[in-house]
């Protein structure tokens, strides 16, 4: 969850807090160093990724705009970046059969409508990986899919193609990346935006705990979905306590926090193979 502010007519500071969201909903237990760790992941993949398509952030320290009582808050959690124009979708990117996916294939044969070989089990790797896009939802709603004709309707041909291209590029390099640190990229989701002119430019954050889902892959084996770093862990302990998903949502055990905190700083170390930045 991030708190964003104008810093002028054409840029925004963005700062990543500690709170975490799982279905859709705000949970009410902060997830230690958590706005820091999505920081300093999204800004190296950034960093990583840049050749690939052009990227919001402006290189401006977020300390030099803001006072000097509030330095503080967002060092080593803000970004300063270009104000653009979002794109009325979400870019997912499946690389293996999980979550949504894997119900769907079991009842269908299909992921978002797309028809899949037979005989594939859980957390199988793709034959390729799936572009599969989603409304974005206003805030307390839910994320839906929608079909590759309908991102087209919203994006226009040409736009569409290009984000579904750049989106599969963004996720095969970094998946192959994070495969030699120990990590399996499973699925992701982009956030794109356009400037006055029409330049296509990555938003948001990427490739973070909260965007992906991230499985070690010493832990990684066809048949069953993996334990991951990700908030998966948090989503796995918020279904077996039966919650409905509707506001307000259940606080954490503090070991279950904890424990989230200690994925967080571990898929950052690993992907990064440095420590955190001390907040």
């Amino acid at each position: 969850m991030r708190d964003i502010y104008a810093v002028d007519a054409d840029k925004l500071l963005l700062v990543t807090t500690d709170r975490l969201s799982a279905f859709d909903v705000i949970l009410p237990t902060p997830i230690a160093s958590k706005g820091a760790v999505l920081t300093q992941i999204a800004n190296f993949w950034f960093e990583k990724l840049k050749h690939i398509v052009p990227n919001h952030l402006t290189g401006i320290d977020p300390a030099t705009v803001v006072s000097a009582d509030e330095k503080s808050q967002v060092q080593g959690r803000a970004i300063v970046t270009r104000k653009l124009k979002p794109l009325p979708i979400e870019a997912i990117v499946r690389g293996y059969l999980v979550g949504s996916g894997w119900k769907e294939y079991q009842a269908k044969g299909t992921v978002c409508g797309i028809s899949l070989p037979a005989h594939l089990q859980e957390a199988s790797k793709l034959p390729a990986p799936l572009f599969t896009p989603s409304s974005k939802a206003e805030m307390g709603d839910h994320d839906e899919n929608i079909s590759l004709e309908k991102c087209v309707a919203l994006l226009g041909q040409e736009l569409a193609e290009k984000v579904a291209k750049v989106s599969i590029q963004l996720y095969t390099e970094a998946a192959q990346y994070a495969l030699s640190r120990g990590i399996v990229i499973a699925d992701t989701k982009f956030e794109f935006g356009v400037d006055d002119v029409g330049t296509l430019y990555l938003i948001d954050e990427i490739l973070t705990p909260d965007s992906s889902r991230f499985w070690p892959a010493d832990g990684y084996a066809v048949g069953k979905n993996p334990p991951s770093f990700d908030k998966q862990y948090v989503r796995d302990w918020l279904e077996s306590t039966g919650w409905n998903k509707t506001p307000p949502a259940p606080a954490l055990p503090s070991d279950v926090a904890q424990r989230t905190s200690e994925k967080y700083l571990e898929a950052f170390e690993r992907l990064t193979g440095k420590k955190l930045d001390a907040e």
